[in-house]
């Protein structure tokens, strides 16, 4: 079964353009769980445009599903997720001033470090995947940081699925296949949306979860938090 995790940085976004407490993240992360979603997921930022410090431990004792922190393993990030402790965390090259994910890391290229890090998490019994393009040649290295699982960084998926969606998910496709053989557990995120997710999700093997927001969150401004969320789930065959 596919779990279905919501990325709730857009409301964090929404509140943080007006200030004060309205959109509220910790109503939001409440609402999702009660709406059947098996999962919160948020990215702070250095910057904290959306999400910051204070909502990762304000929303931390309020998921009773599973709690997946994402970023980049800077020293201030690795120490507030080891104190939060957090079911997940997934490590994220992006920028500082990037506006969102925009690539997978070079495992090959930062092998040692991403296996030192990861050392720390798992340690603290802390659960970990490292965003991957779909590329089977990384998924070695993936494995050699001792890393729980991967997370297929999808956005290549959803821009070319219109115009030939066998064609589009072909890589991650294959990428599956190999990561399975490596025994590592496999997550997918980014640009998954209500038109795309159940031709990937039927079609990638050993899918455990998926990381939807941007899409999640603005669908549901015309369908209704409550509906959306119900509407990921029926695509993930579970609904």
């Amino acid at each position: 079964m596919t779990k279905l995790s919501v990325n709730i940085n857009k409301i964090a976004t929404i509140r943080n353009a007006r200030g004060g407490e309205t959109p509220s993240v910790t109503e939001a992360a409440i609402k999702i769980q009660e709406y059947g979603g098996q999962g919160i997921t948020i990215h702070p930022r250095p910057d904290e445009r959306h999400i910051t410090r204070k909502d990762v431990y304000d929303i931390k004792p309020l998921v009773t599903t599973e709690f997946n922190i994402e970023g980049n393993p800077h020293r201030p990030f690795i120490d507030m997720v080891l104190d939060v402790k957090p079911e997940q965390v997934t490590l994220v090259p992006d920028a500082d001033d990037a506006i969102t994910s925009n690539a997978g890391w070079d495992t090959k290229k930062h092998l040692d470090f991403l296996t030192e890090i990861i050392a720390e998490f798992k340690n603290a019994g802390i659960r970990t995947s490292i965003f991957l393009d779909p590329n089977p040649e990384l998924v070695e290295y993936a494995a050699k940081t001792g890393t729980d699982r991967i997370e297929l960084y999808t956005e290549a998926y959803a821009k070319d699925y219109t115009s030939n969606k066998e064609r589009a998910i072909k890589p991650y496709y294959d990428t599956a296949v190999v990561a399975a053989d490596f025994g590592l557990g496999l997550n997918a995120g980014h640009d998954l949306s209500l038109d795309n997710l159940k031709f990937f999700a039927d079609n990638i093997p050993n899918l455990l979860e998926v990381s939807i927001g941007h899409a999640l969150i603005s669908e549901a401004l015309y369908m209704g938090l409550e509906n959306t969320v119900q509407a990921y789930l029926k695509r993930l065959a579970q609904w």
